[in-house]
């Protein structure tokens, strides 16, 4: 962008400062608050989305159509894959598109899966084929994440990133919760009746309007789009090139945290994608889409919690006590299931909702790890080769959003992962046991890994 572009461009920062203590109380707060607050709004209509399978599938034979098990856990899947995959290239984006453009771009696009997916459940010809592309056009909803955290960690302090990044991601991910409380509530009402929309009749005499759960969104999804493109702002000096990027890929830190972070974060995307599935293969007696909010809103808000938490305690202390509790939580799974346990849905539940509760909190606490480590990182290696104080800074900046970016991508997998893990194990034992033992051992692995490599030196890696 030109010079005089940017003078002409009223919603670019050209002289953004955080770390400036005056600008920041003067200037920069409420600008970083208005931008977080947007970016909020976009980021949990994104979750929405990429989690509408999740509500959807467990309907989909209910209104016409004849999918296996198999079938259905992995259309739950699916997007997480796409998401994950396109979470690479998003990071990239807002250096070098800016985060107002991106961020009205990335969520005016969310409305074509949303409209294409209300039609094809409404005629039980459209081929399962359909249903695959719709959800890896959903997993566009999952890439957000990456450009969305990255934009933020742009506009605050170091000193405020993790609380910041916390409530983006940790309201961003409450989409996900929002989405499977809405779902089971709207696809009972004849909403969208005036487009043509027609209920299918249920055996205890109620009709059911699935392509409700899919349309509901679009119209928010133009709102915000409206908010971002009026409400947000581009900062100058976050631009850089991919080149500029990639060399964060050569850290062995980038993979090591890209492993808890899937621990963390792929667990809760994928614990939130699988859940209804699974409870209804297991406790098919319980109507699990009137409970199956609560574990996602459990998770949302202790992202956030985690955040702030580790801004005082350290990341690296209270990421390695979550661990120990996820493997707990998993260990005790089994002694609820059918078959292998007490088949008591109760414990089940409960025993889920700790589980999502150390995914949200670990969510939030390995991503202020990265952003401490990263800047740390970055910080050591310019000021080595001669650099100033501004030069480190600003490579610190670029450095922390293309590993926060990269590092979303890994975890994402999970989201994949996890239900599609259930869904195999399943088809060829008639158990999730299978699936179940693998998620404890590598949950006791992050135990050792964050410990060894992060516990041990964490005076150097707490703030």
């Amino acid at each position: 962008m030109s010079q005089q572009a940017e003078k002409n461009n009223h919603y670019l920062l050209s002289n953004w400062k955080p770390e400036n203590a005056a600008f920041w109380e003067k200037k920069g707060k409420p600008i970083a608050r208005r931008n977080l607050v947007i970016s909020v709004a976009c980021l949990l209509l994104a979750f929405c989305v990429w989690m509408l399978f999740s509500a959807v599938a467990v309907n989909l034979n209910k209104v016409g159509f004849n999918f296996s098990t198999d079938q259905l856990f992995m259309l739950t899947a699916l997007p997480s894959l796409s998401g994950a995959i396109l979470r690479v290239p998003y990071s990239f984006m807002v250096p070098i598109f800016g985060g107002r453009y991106w961020t009205v771009l990335s969520t005016v696009i969310l409305i074509v899966p949303c409209v294409w997916l209300g039609i094809a459940v409404q005629n039980t010809a459209t081929p399962y084929e359909i249903f695959i592309v719709i959800a890896l056009l959903c997993g566009f909803a999952g890439a957000n994440f990456a450009s969305s955290m990255g934009n933020i960690s742009f506009f605050f302090p170091k000193a405020k990133q993790g609380s910041a990044l916390g409530i983006n991601g940790g309201l961003g991910n409450l989409g996900v919760s929002v989405m499977q409380m809405v779902a089971p509530v709207v696809i009972f009402l004849p909403m969208f009746t005036f487009l043509g929309v027609h209920g299918v009749s249920q055996e205890d005499g109620s009709s059911l309007f699935l392509a409700n759960a899919a349309w509901i969104w679009a119209p928010l999804l133009l709102l915000a789009t409206l908010a971002a493109f009026f409400g947000m702002n581009d900062i100058a000096s976050s631009k850089a090139t991919i080149a500029s990027q990639l060399p964060v890929l050569k850290r062995l830190h980038l993979w090591l945290l890209s492993l808890l972070y899937l621990a963390t974060f792929g667990s809760f995307i994928g614990f939130s994608a699988g859940f209804a599935m699974l409870s209804k293969t297991q406790f098919p007696d319980v109507n699990i889409l009137h409970l199956a909010f609560f574990g996602p809103l459990i998770g949302a808000l202790a992202r956030s919690a985690g955040g702030v938490i580790s801004d005082k305690l350290g990341g690296v202390r209270v990421t390695l006590v979550n661990f120990i509790f996820m493997a707990l939580f998993t260990a005790l799974l089994f002694l609820t299931l059918p078959g292998s346990g007490s088949g008591s849905f109760t414990a089940f539940y409960l025993v889920f909702m700790g589980l999502f509760l150390t995914a949200g909190l670990g969510s939030g606490s390995t991503f202020q790890m990265i952003a401490v480590i990263f800047r740390q990182i970055t910080v050591y290696r310019v000021k080595l080769r001669g650099g100033t104080d501004e030069q480190a800074q600003k490579e610190a900046v670029t450095d922390t959003a293309a590993a926060l970016g990269f590092i979303s991508a890994i975890g994402a997998v999970g989201g994949f992962f996890i239900p599609k893990a259930f869904g195999t194990s399943l088809a060829m034992t008639g158990s999730p046991v299978g699936a179940m033992k693998v998620f404890l051992v590598f949950y006791i692995v992050c135990v050792f890994i964050t410990w060894l490599v992060y516990g041990r030196r964490q005076k150097h890696v707490k703030s």
